[in-house]
């Protein structure tokens, strides 16, 4: 790492706590010395490391060791067999983050990068507006770093999302508004208090964790990229970060090419990125969140513009899926591949499956799927979807007389 440069004008920026540019108000990205780079950072020395997101730490944005995730990222590729078969497509894989550690989402790749970053700069306390996963993945890593963290967060969160946050102990604040109403309040808060905010005043450093992602896809397929990924979209940090880390593993010739397409899923009901996609509008219309998949309604995404360049840039397109859509996605990938996903998962599975129907994506291709978290999260999504437990009495004529499909 090297500094930060404006997205829009082009001024460079000290590597500091800053997001936005002075002069156009521009988000600002981290710039890496990439000859340096291309030095160090070989297919031997990768994997002579330990299996986390760190072992691509030339292109992650630290000026010393990495404190936090050591434990974190290199989820499973799954060769999804069965599903592709659900889906008539020859080759499918499952890029499956709903069991990374230590909170059960992809926020457990970004979350540490921003948290080691912090701790360079000197911050004490951490803070994040969040639809559940954030805030899981900061109170954790932020107990285990001994950072004091502050968690905003819509008030109709699912259970789940908040027991899964509070038993980290962070200060929990539930906001009466929806999540781009609580990043309001952040930036806010952001601006007053010398907090590090990791989708804030750490937008930088917080959104390059997200292209480990891409990373490990690559690796794991024997360093090649794939030729389509679908990604879910919320702020839209993952999809563009994906693109990136693929381009600069390209660019350091660490994959001979890149053929890969992106596309973009997200619910009918908070669907602002593929609207505008699907239309062929570079403008994004801010939308009020209505769906089953909280963990992905945000109405006005951050990155939004930004996932609209990476989609037209690599040649994909996007789909948006119905809440019954999403629900039979998750169960769909429970009952061929064992992976419970939450909603957002579901979101991925149903738009990979309307993307093929529609010959957007070829059946004859290599298609990634991305699952960025875990449905215990998301339980209420299936209950009442699924078959109920069959009530016998302890003995084997009670067993044959209620169980008939022997």
């Amino acid at each position: 790492m090297v500094g930060l440069r404006c997205r829009e004008c082009g001024r460079a920026y000290a590597s500091e706590a800053v997001y936005v540019c002075d002069y156009c108000f521009g988000p600002l990205d981290v710039v890496y010395d990439y000859d340096r780079v291309r030095r160090d950072m070989t297919v031997e020395a990768i994997t002579a490391r330990p299996r986390s997101l760190w072992r691509y730490r030339e292109l992650l944005p630290l000026t010393g060791e990495p404190t936090d995730g050591l434990y974190s990222g290199f989820t499973p590729l799954l060769k999804a067999t069965t599903l592709g078969a659900a889906l008539g497509v020859a080759e499918l894989y499952v890029k499956d983050d709903s069991v990374n550690h230590p909170t059960l989402s992809y926020k457990d790749r970004v979350v540490p990068v921003a948290l080691s970053r912090a701790k360079e700069l000197g911050f004490q306390t951490i803070g994040a507006a969040t639809t559940g996963n954030l805030g899981h993945a900061v109170a954790a890593h932020s107990a285990m770093a001994g950072l004091r963290a502050f968690i905003l967060m819509p008030a109709d969160l699912e259970a789940g999302k908040m027991v899964g946050t509070a038993v980290y102990n962070p200060r929990i604040i539930a906001v009466r508004g929806n999540y781009d109403e609580v990043n309001r309040l952040c930036t806010e808060l952001a601006g007053k208090y010398s907090w590090a905010f990791v989708n804030v005043n750490l937008r930088p450093y917080y959104t390059e964790g997200a292209k480990t992602c891409a990373f490990e896809i690559a690796e794991q397929l024997g360093w090649r990229a794939p030729q389509h990924i679908v990604v879910p979209v919320a702020g839209a940090t993952l999809l563009p970060k994906i693109w990136k880390g693929l381009k600069e593993l390209h660019e350091l010739g660490l994959i001979p090419d890149l053929p890969t397409r992106l596309y973009a899923a997200q619910a009918a009901g908070c669907a602002p990125v593929v609207t505008a996609i699907l239309e062929g509008s570079d403008i994004i219309r801010p939308v009020k969140p209505n769906t089953i998949a909280k963990s992905l309604a945000i109405g006005n995404p951050a990155d939004g513009y930004e996932a609209l360049k990476t989609v037209a840039e690599s040649g994909g397109s996007a789909a948006a899926v119905t809440d019954e859509e999403i629900i039979q996605g998750m169960l769909l990938l429970a009952r061929t591949q064992g992976v419970f996903t939450e909603t957002a998962g579901g979101v991925t599975v149903a738009a990979t499956r309307k993307l093929i129907e529609e010959g957007v994506i070829p059946r004859d291709e290599s298609v990634v799927i991305c699952v960025t978290g875990n449905g215990l999260k998301t339980q209420e999504a299936v209950t009442g979807r699924l078959t109920p437990p069959t009530l016998i009495e302890p003995t084997l004529a009670s067993f044959e007389s209620e169980v008939k499909d022997l």
